[in-house]
């Protein structure tokens, strides 16, 4: 082989060398520059004023709405845990367990022998003290004795007569009955043991209407108001069930930073039961015309907000003032007007005065 077919050879690696170098650093083209509207330089590299191909939304008015999506709890409408007002040997249990009982219904009893005994004493001295007291009145008339004797009389029976009232009051007290009407749940003594005030017999429970506690983020203090529907599901259930705002907690917890609320369900059909979890669906605020636009359209520089519009051909900048945030538009309350292009995407590649061509107009 010659000297010059060697350095053929040799002259031509090292120029596929240099290709092959430069190409591997030339950038290659964005695929929203518009081919046609991008002049190229001798190495490749796009010029200083490409075409950027962005998706834009025209602003209308249309109705906004907030609202939230959070899990909650079923909890009765009425529970107490049962437990007599007197301490005693219980002498009788008087309902079923998992039943439904009526309010005024009595539940259980203790001993009351002693209670019964000192009220028939009672009883008998009451006639004969009502008995002395007409005597002394016939006789206080006749002026046969003196005003004192006959008050003393009219005391006496008055103090019997309170007597007799206490013991029954404490008579009521050896007799448990249901606060109101609910499911009497499993008891938790016998017949024969002691109890006492501190002594739970069972729970009664009133699931006709069920409540759905949740607790929202606080910037809903004060906004979300009692009667505001909503609905809620609970797991392995594909029903959506529907309840309404009772009442909100006065205050917001300053630990959690939340909000409180309440709703009520109607469970006459006894289908659920309290202590599940559900997810709860609630509209916090409508806004029937309000002007947004999507939360990627909004670019925020130096703490100020500012959406690009498209004018002729070019992207415009404009400060705006935000309002209600939803999980995917932004309110506008400043700023914009009905009619105007917003840029939407491709917001972050834009600059003021930057030659766009919109591909798609929703």
């Amino acid at each position: 082989m010659s000297k010059l077919t060697k350095w053929i050879i040799l002259a031509a690696v090292v120029a596929g060398l240099v290709f092959l170098g430069v190409r591997q650093f030339v950038p290659r083209t964005n695929k929203e520059l518009k081919k046609g509207g991008t002049s190229v330089s001798v190495l490749g590299f796009p010029s200083r004023n490409p075409l950027l191909l962005v998706r834009s939304v025209i602003i209308r008015e249309k109705p906004l709405i907030d609202g939230i999506n959070i899990s909650g709890s079923l909890i009765p409408n009425e529970e107490v845990n049962l437990s007599f007002e007197t301490s005693g040997k219980i002498t009788e249990i008087c309902f079923t367990e998992g039943t439904e009982v009526r309010k005024g219904t009595v539940l259980a009893r203790i001993n009351d022998a002693p209670l019964q005994a000192q009220l028939k004493k009672l009883e008998a001295q009451l006639k004969l003290n009502e008995d002395r007291l007409y005597r002394q009145q016939t006789l206080f008339e006749r002026e046969a004795v003196s005003q004192e004797t006959y008050q003393q009389a009219e005391a006496s029976l008055s103090t019997l007569r309170a007597e007799i009232e206490e013991v029954n009051a404490k008579l009521a007290q050896t007799e448990l009955k249901a606060p109101f009407d609910g499911i009497i749940g499993l008891r938790q003594v016998s017949v024969g043991a002691y109890a006492s005030p501190n002594t739970s017999v069972a729970t009664l429970t009133n699931t006709s209407k069920l409540k759905i506690e949740f607790s929202v983020p606080e910037r809903y203090a004060g906004v979300l108001k009692p009667g505001a529907d909503l609905t809620f599901t609970v797991e392995d259930d594909p029903r959506e069930y529907k309840a309404k705002v009772y009442a909100t907690n006065s205050i917001v917890d300053i630990d959690t930073r939340t909000f409180m609320v309440r709703a009520i369900y109607d469970n006459s059909s006894r289908r659920l039961v309290p202590g599940r979890y559900v997810s709860v669906s609630l509209v916090t605020r409508t806004y029937p015309d309000a002007i947004s636009v999507p939360s990627e359209a909004i670019v925020t520089e130096m703490g100020i907000d500012k959406v690009f519009l498209y004018k002729s051909g070019k992207a415009i900048p404009v400060e705006v003032t935000k309002g209600l945030r939803t999980d995917a538009e932004v309110q506008i309350v400043r700023g914009l007007s009905v009619g105007d292009t917003v840029i939407s995407s491709g917001t972050m590649q834009l600059r003021t005065g930057m030659a766009v061509e919109l591909k798609e107009i929703n």
